[in-house]
């Protein structure tokens, strides 16, 4: 085996002393390669590289590559759980915020799309997701028994159609230029599709004077 290079051996030193730092700069790398090819076409050695360590070292934080896409994955369902957690469960502030915070998180959108051309009927780490969903599914049946939503609504179809709001225009970048006439980076149309957001979101609110018997399925 060939000695280690001065650099390599220092970052392999800093990444034992410091593991968890080492963990992020694994996972943020990752998140970067897998949604920029798909699990399929995502390298090990190219995460290793962007995070500043050897492969030997990733392979001892995670195993092998799938171990990593679940981690990558359970990190920031994780992250998203505890910003829907702060939110009020208001339509009017939930919808504008998860836009935005899609707007700055594309590569979360680009994931999923590889992950939907790759997966076929099943994804990795699919229980603990379901229950995530599950999860924000009881969330909007909470918000519907406080009041701030609609129990019209079937909580699931609800759900979803918040989720395509949100995440439609960074999922088909080409699609929203065609129509808006303007890239999804524009700051000008964010800022015009947080307000629509924001607006459109009153339609998910209770009709005022009208009482209607929710149904959890």
């Amino acid at each position: 085996m060939k000695p280690a290079k001065p650099a390599q051996a220092a970052r392999s030193v800093v990444a034992t002393r410091n593991p968890e730092r080492t963990r992020g700069l694994i996972l943020a790398a990752a998140l970067k390669e897998f949604a920029a090819h798909g699990f399929a076409g995502a390298r090990v050695d190219a995460i290793a590289r962007h995070a500043g360590i050897n492969k030997r070292m990733l392979y001892h934080y995670f195993g092998d590559k799938e171990e990593l896409f679940r981690a990558v994955l359970r990190r920031k369902i994780t992250e998203r759980q505890a910003w829907a957690e702060s939110l009020s469960g208001d339509p009017t502030e939930s919808l504008p915020f998860w836009f935005e915070t899609t707007c700055k998180d594309a590569d979360w959108v680009r994931l999923l799309q590889w992950e939907a051309l790759q997966g076929g009927d099943t994804v990795i780490d699919e229980k603990q997701r379901r229950q995530a969903s599950q999860q924000a599914v009881q969330r909007v049946r909470k918000q519907q028994a406080r009041g701030l939503v609609s129990p019209e609504f079937d909580p699931r179809h609800l759900m979803l159609a918040m989720r395509s709001l949100t995440m439609f225009p960074i999922a088909f970048p080409q699609l929203t230029r065609l129509i808006m006439g303007c890239s999804v980076s524009d700051p000008k149309f964010q800022k015009e599709r947080s307000a629509f957001l924001k607006q459109f979101a009153a339609a998910f609110r209770p009709a005022a004077g009208r009482a209607v018997k929710i149904q959890f399925k």
